[in-house]
């Protein structure tokens, strides 16, 4: 227990040394984090080994998804400045890249098993979730995942992700749902698709798990939805039909939001000869480019407001999914216990006195009722069994409400452990007549609520320095004025 309290420890140093200079509001969120994870321990929510800041990626995530062949690849390799991923008009790689900055001049690739046993990426453990898919495939995580580094710096404090293509195969199942778990991590999310194959109901499942359920998500505006290789719609007599065509296929599977974008990479183009035509197609594209760079800039500050919404959520989670999930969990428990005692008690009972009856215990008392000690005894042997009784019935009714708890976690937004936190609940010194789940109270309330309130402090911190409606200067600026005004003289 204290060598993995000691891992946990130096996981959580490790990142503050991180966070220290690139972010001072995420340092400080830090400590909110280990409150946080000491209320979980306390309940039994996360076991020590355990912290949730694995949970969550600190370094800003933008994902890139689409069909094979849809330009991704060289995208990336244009943004990077960087000739790193291979491309092609065929299925030219079939894994998962999480692409990072380094300082070394060449490139490095490493094994998925990097990401699997790294907590600091957004992969850690995702082994344990493709072998739900298929057992045993979770020991295969090279066959699914890679991680490579550059120099660019375009990827300074932040990872880009990179997916097979999404006409896979035999490995489809595991590859949707490692694209879940990426969607659900990134700030980005940039969907390509190619306008060299015009016809998206030929797509029809791609264009389900891509966009159809991002109009229930409360974070669709981080999809960026990107028809790629536009060029090659320049000799067609109504180019924007082609475009309209996407846009409709879009629109019925109920997209509400996130932008359209259309880009093609000129290396790379089909010649557009007529220079009017040449120009309309290259403005359009250099905007849109200009746009999702933008984006792509931003996701640093987007990624410290997603951390403390985290924060707030996994807070919330525990006072107002977690607490009254447990708390019903007891109640039912309590009656099921009681229920149960009353019948195996009633039965007993009943046993006994029908075998009293039998044997005419009334009128012939067995000889060793009539000493003392021996009667204490069986009292107390009775006393014994009755107790043995009545726990095994309370382990038994608890385990009962097991797949209630399961699917109750599901509820979670984040990773807590609702079945371990009962069994906290019912350890054999608790009653079953306690009414609170075991270490919540009064004073873990107020802890949980001073977390709450922090989140606030930390989200105002963040508006202070990235906005500023009044026009005053920040104190940044106070201090560089302070600064020139001294050297000048």
């Amino acid at each position: 227990m204290a060598t993995s309290s000691a891992l946990i420890e130096s996981r959580l140093q490790h990142l503050e040394r991180h966070l220290e200079q690139e972010n001072p509001v995420l340092l400080k969120a830090v400590q909110s984090f280990r409150e946080l994870d000491a209320i979980a321990y306390r309940m039994g929510l996360l076991k020590r080994d355990d912290s949730y800041t694995s949970h969550i990626p600190w370094w800003p995530l933008i994902a890139v998804l689409g069909t094979f062949s849809s330009g991704k690849s060289t995208f990336i390799n244009d943004y990077l400045g960087e000739k790193l991923q291979r491309s092609g008009n065929q299925a030219v790689d079939d894994k998962f890249t999480v692409i990072c900055y380094n300082h070394e001049r060449t490139n490095n690739a490493l094994p998925g098993v990097a990401l699997d046993s790294d907590p600091r990426f957004p992969f850690y453990q995702i082994s344990g979730e493709i072998d739900k898919v298929e057992l045993g495939e979770g020991d295969r995580i090279d066959a699914y995942l890679q991680l490579k580094a550059c120099p660019s710096q375009q990827l300074r404090g932040k990872i880009l992700i990179d997916s097979p293509g999404f006409d896979a195969d035999a490995q489809r199942t595991s590859t949707l749902r490692i694209t879940d778990h990426i969607i659900d991590l990134s700030d980005l999310v940039l969907v390509f698709f190619d306008a060299r194959h015009p016809e998206p109901g030929a797509m029809r499942d791609t264009l389900e798990h891509l966009v159809s359920d991002t109009i229930r998500r409360s974070d669709s505006g981080k999809f960026l939805y990107i028809l790629n290789q536009i060029d090659t719609t320049a000799r067609e007599d109504n180019p924007e039909d082609v475009i309209a065509a996407w846009q409709r296929a879009l629109g019925e599977r109920g997209l509400t939001a996130g932008r359209f974008f259309t880009i093609y990479n000129e290396a790379a183009s089909v010649p557009i000869e007529e220079e009017a035509l040449r120009n309309r197609f290259r403005g359009k594209r250099d905007a849109d480019l200009s746009e999702i760079h933008g984006r792509m800039q931003q996701v640093e500050i987007e990624r410290a407001y997603r951390i403390i919404a985290a924060l707030e959520k996994m807070a919330r989670d525990i006072e107002e999914k977690a607490v009254p999930a447990l708390t019903q969990a007891l109640a039912q428990w309590r009656k099921r216990t009681l229920i149960s005692d009353a019948l195996v008690f009633g039965l007993l009972g009943a046993a006994a006195v029908s075998l009293g009856l039998k044997q005419d215990y009334l009128n012939n008392p067995p000889l060793w009722t009539q000493d003392p000690g021996l009667l204490y005894a069986a009292g107390l042997g009775l006393l014994l069994l009755l107790i043995g009784i009545h726990f095994g019935v309370r382990t038994l009714t608890a385990k009962s409400l097991n797949p209630q708890l399961r699917k109750a976690n599901e509820g979670l937004e984040y990773r807590g452990d609702l079945v371990n936190a009962f069994a906290q609940c019912r350890r054999y010194w608790r009653s079953i007549f306690a009414l609170n789940p075991a270490g919540w109270g009064r004073r873990t309330r107020k802890r949980l609520y001073r977390v709450i309130h922090q989140t606030d402090e930390y989200i105002q911190t963040l508006n202070d320095r990235f906005t500023n409606p009044s026009g005053d200067e920040s104190p940044d600026q106070q201090m560089q004025k302070i600064l020139n005004k001294n050297s000048d003289s």
